[in-house]
């Protein structure tokens, strides 16, 4: 009997410890996609220029990884860093004139820009 209660004590700890990491991985996950969710949402009303952009996230040491000019380069930034949103990465790419690709942290940054050099959207992926 006393074996049964320790061999089920056990088990019970396990599984708590096992529910508890995994609900502080999807948290951290959340919470690590929201930060860079909220960031992006905040500087895109901002509405600042290609210049800005890069020089404060150069300071962020996010380094500037791609500008890509044309379709072809486009496509190659896509296929190296867009990951699961390579469509998406497409469609603005080619909605907008200017695009640029930052790492940021854990993130790839694609921001969009118009033809006067102000931020018009982004996208981010999991670096």
């Amino acid at each position: 009997m006393n074996r049964w209660v320790l061999a089920s004590s056990l088990a019970a700890s396990a599984m708590l410890f096992g529910i508890a990491f995994w609900l502080g991985a999807a948290y951290f996950q959340v919470r690590r996609v929201s930060t860079h969710a909220t960031r992006l949402e905040h500087l895109l009303q901002n509405a600042p220029t290609l210049e800005q952009v890069t020089e404060g996230l150069r300071l962020e040491q996010s380094p500037l990884l791609a500008a890509p000019v044309g379709e072809a380069a486009l496509r190659d930034a896509a296929a190296r860093w867009g990951r699961e949103k390579r469509s998406e990465v497409m469609a603005k790419g080619q909605r907008w004139p200017k695009t640029r690709v930052f790492r940021a942290g854990d993130m790839i940054y694609f921001l969009y820009f118009d033809a006067a050099g102000v931020l018009r959207d982004y996208l981010y992926v999991s670096a």
